[in-house]
């Protein structure tokens, strides 16, 4: 997040298009860690298999950020935008990361990826271990 503030405050307003793009994949690169989560230790996999974080499981985990951001690319409405969209995404990532056992904010659970500290521990898929977040729902398991 640091370094997308960084490239749309110092190049606006391409920089906002920018910030934009790198957040979309950030999570792809490098083994699905940003240049944040490789500092401080961390990558993004996915549930289904343990991999790193693909580039599509990037962009639909980064939506909740991304869609505000490029709505404010517009200007004056844009802003206004933004924030009306925004603000209620940013509410419900919070609402999830405190409601939800597992602790995943929204993206997370859109993209069926996890964050994960690079200790060496094993990951458990969700494919070998237990169903989907949304077939959950569907199957009567709550």
């Amino acid at each position: 997040m640091f370094l997308a503030l960084l490239l749309s405050f110092l190049f606006f307003p391409l920089g906002l298009l920018l910030a934009v793009i790198y957040l979309a994949v950030s999570d792809a690169l490098q083994e699905g860690q940003s240049v944040g989560k490789r500092f401080v230790g961390f990558s993004v996999i996915s549930l289904d298999d343990g991999s790193p974080c693909s580039l599509k499981q990037s962009i639909v985990r980064n939506l909740p950020f991304t869609v505000p951001l490029f709505l404010a690319i517009i200007p004056i409405w844009g802003v206004i935008f933004s924030l009306f969209f925004g603000l209620p995404l940013i509410l419900l990532e919070l609402y999830l990361l405190y409601k939800l056992d597992s602790g995943h904010r929204l993206g997370d659970v859109m993209a069926d990826t996890t964050v994960m500290g690079q200790d060496g521990a094993e990951v458990v898929s969700r494919g070998h271990a237990t169903t989907s977040w949304f077939k959950q729902g569907q199957s009567g398991i709550n």
